[in-house]
């Protein structure tokens, strides 16, 4: 298992990416084509991780995460109520299609404020007690919370000149 995945690994390495790799490696990496013998010619000197780790690495970046599933009450109670920042709540359902509308829009919206608000996403089937004690009886319904308090809410699908003002509106108060 082991050796056919180190062959698929040195088998999508490109000449360019042979190149770049140290000298012992490369040299592992063409005798392996050219060789019959693939399980010798990889018992050379190189690290074992050497052939294993990619090429290439992908730039990291540290961003806030602008939306969050719900997981429970608890998760509820410390990313929403206790969030410093506000954070609008998405009551939906799967089975929703003007949920699945708004749910980007918003995302979209709250994306522009660049991490001075959060979104929190509540499937009103799988929370249903969080559904009733805000009082939800329609989705799509969306609530902003600042500080643990309701500082607006809506139901229905907004368009984005709409959605803007509403997450406009909450960062002011």
């Amino acid at each position: 298992m082991a050796h056919r995945l180190l062959l698929r690994r040195i088998w999508t390495l490109s000449s360019k990416e042979i190149r770049c790799l140290p000298s012992s490696t490369a040299s592992v990496a063409s005798s392996s084509f050219s060789s019959s013998s693939f399980s010798t010619s990889l018992q050379s000197n190189t690290p074992r991780g050497l052939l294993l780790s990619p090429s290439r690495t992908l730039p990291h970046t540290f961003s806030r995460a602008v939306s969050f599933n719900v997981q429970d009450h608890d998760d509820f109670t410390e990313r929403v109520i206790n969030s410093e920042l506000p954070v609008l709540v998405d009551f939906h359902a799967q089975w929703c299609g003007p949920c699945k509308i708004l749910g980007p829009r918003l995302e979209k919206a709250i994306a522009n404020q660049k991490g001075r608000v959060a979104m929190a996403k509540v499937d009103i089937d799988d929370h249903t007690d969080l559904a009733i004690e805000y009082g939800v009886s329609a989705v799509p319904t969306v609530i902003a919370i600042r500080g643990g308090d309701v500082v607006g809410q809506f139901v229905g699908i907004k368009d984005d000149d709409e959605l803007e003002s509403f997450v406009s509106k909450v960062l002011e108060k």
